[in-house]
């Protein structure tokens, strides 16, 4: 996976076999869902491949480097997620629309695949439990990433390309710890109330 370590941004070389772990069996999706994720992933050879949407994450993990030296207190862990995938999504909108499909899709199966199957699910397990799930459990947090992903394209879509730079204002000058209906109060007031939809309806899952 690419990743951010502090110091160095380390992508891929190459397809591997996380990535694979995640091709579907398209008989198992909707129809139409099915023929947009052949239509989008299929290499030169006509093989499924995620490797146009892991590709992209590059630009997920120079979002951390950006807010990390930016000196921005996140408040939760997923918001640091969240954020980033913000970052990520406006720049393809804005400057390789074509990628779009490629960034979009692949969220979009995973949820479609439903969370039955995790242990977590709610945004206060991801942030007690950060490690755990990022380590033990990689397919849960890659479906919180894909929610995070999700949601992403509802806060541009809906509030537009500066989002994120009103976010990353009010999370550079509020220090202090929020609480969660604090900080509910402040994304939408700071930033967007799209935003702070994210946090009120995510057990409901109708970010809109």
């Amino acid at each position: 996976m690419p990743h951010y370590n502090g110091k160095i941004l380390i992508v891929a070389a190459e397809d591997n076999a996380f990535w694979k772990s995640f091709i579907p069996p398209v008989d198992q999706l909707p129809k139409d869902l099915a023929e947009k994720i052949q239509a989008v992933y299929r290499d030169k050879d006509g093989n499924l491949t995620m490797q146009p949407f892991f590709d992209l994450l590059a630009i997920h993990e120079l979002g951390h480097a950006f807010h990390v030296q930016g000196g921005l207190t996140m408040q939760r862990k997923w918001m640091g997620e969240l954020f980033v995938n913000i970052l990520l999504h406006t720049y393809i909108a804005e400057n390789e629309p074509e990628a779009l499909p490629a960034l979009t899709m692949f969220p979009q199966m995973v949820i479609a695949g439903g969370s039955a199957a995790f242990k977590y699910t709610s945004l206060n397990d991801v942030h007690e439990k950060y490690n755990e799930i990022g380590q033990q459990y990689p397919k849960n947090y890659g479906w919180y990433q894909c929610r995070w992903h999700a949601a992403a394209a509802v806060i541009y879509n809906t509030g537009g390309k500066l989002v994120g730079r009103k976010l990353w204002d009010a999370l550079k000058t509020k220090k202090e710890i929020l609480t969660d209906e604090e900080l509910a109060a402040f994304l939408e007031t700071a930033a967007d109330k799209v935003v702070a939809d994210v946090m009120r309806n995510w057990d409901r899952d109708t970010i809109k």
